[in-house]
């Protein structure tokens, strides 16, 4: 009986420390909670990327100012959804704002009607659906970075001329140079045919002939990373491998990296990558890739707020908000770095 009682006690006494530290803690919790103003979400189709967790805390930052709260939806449930469900979710619990990574689908042009038509005004982010009742679209200038990666070909096309011109001695016949543009399976994203316009048009304004250079498309499935990385993989083990592969996202970049390392052909393989995280920046800096575009994401979080808050304050806001975009490789990325460090 005394052996009862004791554990009785002490059970007793470690469940009520346990009850009062949890209400002693959403007590606090309570106690600390903030009144916003507003209160938008952000639906982008990877939360947990590095490009994407930036964007947030840009967003987060700048609605901070204007005491507006914004949730990055997806982050709280444990199954993943869809951008259009996720639309869904939101127009349901009559959100104030909507910032989506949208495109140019049916659905999601509906989805953002919808949305406008309860009274919740739209921003797309990054990627656009122009069909629809949105308020602005926040991005960045395709045909800008477009021009950008041709600049960089056109420089990979004179060092190979060179290296020729040194190994031969003579003027003969150029090798042509095999440039694979990594896009999205998704035909209907305008923004990607936009930036390979603008390095077609960049490669061919600088005497580069046809005959020196091709351009191939390949299209992989980015809905998850494991079909990416297989179709990047798939390129190696062709018999005609690219010497220039362009990356219009982090994923992409990051993968065709990795291949390269695997497949021993660093130095072989340019990368032209996409974004700045600290993997991608690092390989500039060892050679693994031969330059990347850096997106101002915390311009694309505040614009994205801004354009919404401009919204409810005036009654309409700009049509379009494009963010700062920079250019980094062996050149800078010295720079790039020492900036980033006083910018912490």
């Amino acid at each position: 009986m005394l052996i009862l009682t004791l554990v009785f006690v002490l059970v007793t006494i470690v469940t009520a420390s346990l009850f009062f530290g949890f209400y002693k803690a959403d007590r606090v919790k309570q106690a600390e909670a903030v009144s916003y103003d507003k209160y938008y979400v952000m639906i982008t189709d990877n939360y947990k990327s590095d490009f994407w967790q930036s964007v947030y805390k840009g967003a987060k930052e700048k609605a901070k100012e204007d005491n507006i709260y914004v949730d990055l939806l997806g982050e709280q449930f444990s199954k993943s959804y869809s951008i259009e469900e996720l639309m869904r979710i939101a127009i349901a619990s009559k959100v104030d704002g909507i910032i989506v990574y949208a495109n140019e689908t049916l659905e999601m042009s509906e989805c953002i009607n919808e949305a406008v038509s309860e009274g919740i005004p739209v921003v797309t982010l990054y990627g656009d659906c122009t069909k629809s009742d949105r308020i602005s679209f926040v991005g960045v200038g395709g045909y800008s970075i477009g021009r950008m990666y041709g600049g960089q070909i056109i420089d990979i096309i004179k060092e190979k001329r060179r290296e020729e011109l040194l190994e031969s001695e003579t003027i003969g016949e150029r090798n042509q140079v095999k440039i694979s543009v990594i896009v999205s399976a998704d035909t209907k994203d305008t923004g990607q045919n936009i930036v390979i316009s603008g390095l077609q048009d960049a490669i061919n304004q600088d005497n580069v002939t046809d005959s020196e250079f091709a351009v191939s498309i390949v299209a992989v499935d980015n809905s998850n990373s494991f079909s990416v990385e297989e179709s990047i993989r798939d390129i190696f083990l062709e018999e005609n491998i690219p010497d220039v592969i362009v990356c219009l996202n982090e994923l992409s970049t990051v993968c065709t990296y990795q291949a390269v390392v695997d497949f021993n052909m660093v130095g072989e393989v340019s990368i032209l990558g996409y974004y700045d995280s600290e993997t991608i920046v690092n390989a500039i800096e060892r050679g693994g890739i031969y330059s990347t575009i850096s997106i101002d994401t915390n311009q694309l979080g505040e614009y994205s707020v801004s354009a919404l808050s401009d919204f409810y304050e005036v009654g309409n806001t700009s049509e379009y908000y494009l963010a700062d975009v920079t250019l980094i490789n062996q050149d800078n990325v010295g720079n790039y770095r020492k900036e980033g460090e006083q910018d912490e």
